[in-house]
């Protein structure tokens, strides 16, 4: 088979699929690879017919199309499928060629096969695309990392198909060395687990807070849509309130109350933990996700538990409908500033150089949290590359200091109402807790020595020295080592 193609892909799914007539549509050869051969058939004689695709029956065959450098792209199941394909792959390539992984993986496989590859002297990239079948067709956000010098060989592809913003800037560019790429589209996910739950928040305050039939909060996030709020989720929970069965039923209201989730949430949360970075809006987003999974327990404590005995009244809708929106607001600016914490926390723990202005730009267009509220993000770090939290940034701490007085006061209501808000809570929490120059750790730190010798800082000594107390007089001067996250 004469090398022809400027590009491979092995997995023909919905995302594969999608992502190389996207491909072939900019211009480029594709050869394509399925473990299933009949659907390499099936496509071949369908959506890729006429077109410039070149159908492979085997791995041998689609790396043997391929000009060199080669560039194999899998969209395969995340973990072992991935490595099974690597390892059919290698034995057909060449120094220099480049392996790409756009599935959803966990980072630290991609930094586990960025070095594995680059030892046999090939290349890796592992990438995060995001957009889901329409992004993948018409231009997603790409996420890339590995092998630096495998980038200059796929740049021009991965622009070309990726979504763009207004001037034409393309939601794609190098994030950083190994697993630096899955690890920003991980954090991506996160994100959009706690904008979404934050939405379902809303949702859940109008609905049984306020009375407020689908139709009406239909317009209310079509009206959010047209301001700082405007992004691909509020535009979809606008069209998905107002969506009709045949029988003129709401589609939202026959739909079970139980979330699903494909872990790349918890994947964040969990790395959040290891590197001691409060995520705590993420986190609330995974474990509402898994409290609403509790369908049969939340249905018999119903009959069972009691919420408040006398339920306040709201007054003023239209009021606390703008009281409802602020409260996202300020709750998603912290979700992103969190998000941007574990990113910072990350690129010193695995020395990644990252552009955290341009990371935005990347979730500008064709991603699933794509939004006009980036921008403001861009901004910031493009005015101070060095913000240590996205909430110092002057545009963020006056949109705080405004949105302030309904955050609390949705909470509150929220509380009293008994309707939970975890995320909204969580996140006011956490402003809380940042902007306190004092907390009652120094309390906490006293109970650990007390009861383990763990020894605590003084506030009349320099940071770094450690003392214990011999708080019974019977415990002496042994110590225990001290643990900081």
């Amino acid at each position: 088979m004469p090398a022809s193609a400027d590009f491979g892909l092995v997995g023909l799914a919905v995302m594969g699929e999608n992502l190389v007539l996207n491909i072939e549509s900019r211009g480029y050869t594709v050869a394509v690879y399925n473990r299933t051969v009949a659907k390499v058939d099936e496509f071949m004689n369908g959506r890729a017919r006429g077109k410039k695709f070149v159908g492979a029956h085997s791995i041998a065959e689609l790396v043997a199309s391929l000009k060199r450098p080669r560039k194999v792209m899998l969209m395969v199941k995340a973990g072992a499928p991935v490595d099974d394909f690597i390892e059919q792959i290698i034995p057909h390539l060449e120094p220099g060629d480049i392996i790409i992984d756009g599935g959803n993986s966990h980072f630290p496989d991609s930094i586990r096969r960025t070095y594995y590859l680059e030892s046999k002297g090939f290349l890796f990239i592992g990438t995060g695309v995001s957009g889901g079948e329409e992004g993948a067709l018409k231009g997603p956000s790409i996420m890339p990392g590995g092998s630096p010098a495998a980038w200059p060989h796929v740049k021009p592809i991965f622009q070309a198909i990726s979504a763009k913003v207004d001037d034409g800037t393309p939601c794609c560019d190098w994030v950083g060395n190994d697993g630096a790429g899955h690890f920003v589209k991980m954090v991506h996910n996160g994100i959009e687990y706690g904008d979404m739950q934050l939405i379902c928040e809303c949702y859940q305050l109008m609905k049984e807070g306020l009375g407020m039939s689908n139709e009406e909060m239909h317009h209310v996030f079509a009206a959010w849509n047209e301001g700082e709020l405007r992004s691909y989720l509020i535009e979809i929970t606008r069209d998905i309130l107002s969506h009709r069965e045949k029988g003129r039923k709401h589609t939202v209201d026959v739909i079970l109350d139980t979330a699903g989730q494909k872990g790349t949430g918890k994947w964040t949360s969990v790395s959040a933990l290891d590197l001691g970075v409060p995520m705590t809006m993420v986190s609330e987003a995974v474990f509402s996700r898994c409290l609403s999974a509790l369908k049969h327990e939340r249905v018999a404590a119903a009959r069972i538990l009691k919420g408040p005995a006398k339920r306040k009244t709201i007054i003023g809708k239209k009021q606390f409908v703008e009281d409802i929106r602020k409260a996202m607001y300020a709750s998603k600016i912290v979700s992103y500033a969190q998000g941007y914490m574990l990113m910072r926390e990350a690129a010193r723990e695995y020395r990644w150089d990252m552009n955290y202005g341009g990371i935005a730009l990347l979730w500008r267009g064709g991603c699933i949290i794509r939004s006009e509220f980036l921008g403001k993000i861009k901004l910031a770090y493009d005015k101070n590359p060095a913000l240590s939290n996205l909430l110092l940034d002057s545009y963020f701490k006056k949109v705080m200091k405004d949105c302030q007085e309904s955050w609390r006061k949705v909470v509150a209501t929220a509380a009293l109402l008994g309707i939970p808000v975890p995320s909204m809570s969580s996140s006011l929490a956490f402003y809380d807790g940042y902007r306190h120059a004092w907390l009652p750790a120094n309390l906490l730190q006293a109970q650990r020595d007390y009861f383990g010798a763990h020894q605590y800082e003084r506030v009349d000594r320099a940071r770094g020295e450690f003392f214990h107390t011999n708080w019974t007089g019977r415990g002496g001067d042994t110590a225990s080592s001290t643990y900081l996250a």
